[in-house]
């Protein structure tokens, strides 16, 4: 009983950095989108402006989650957390891939 509470754990906790990961890359996007519509863009360089430093937040957010959370990461509840991470971020990719195609039609 206690593993399943475990991963349950684990994947409501990994879906829960997916999901803001993939609000925070969403944000960024429309923010540079919004610069290309008004000529505020002015390199190729610059079109994704932090996107490094996200994935650095990324990461130290799921170090921190194994630091402070050490029960998610035994026994193989590290797969479920890194399962609810890709669902998180998937669902957010996801509804913006919808979000588009309804734009184009």
């Amino acid at each position: 009983m206690i593993h399943m509470i475990q991963a349950i754990a684990g994947l409501i906790a990994g879906l829960i950095i997916g999901v803001a990961f993939g609000v925070l890359q969403d944000a960024a996007r429309r923010r540079n989108e919004r610069l290309q519509r008004t000529g505020k863009l002015t390199s190729g360089w610059a079109v994704m402006p932090g996107s490094g430093a996200r994935v650095a937040y990324l990461l130290l957010t799921l170090v921190l989650i194994q630091v402070i959370c050490p029960l998610l990461f035994v026994n193989g509840t590290q797969w479920w957390v890194s399962g609810g991470v890709v669902a998180g971020y998937g669902a957010m990719l996801f509804k913006q891939f919808r979000e588009r195609q309804a734009q184009r039609h």
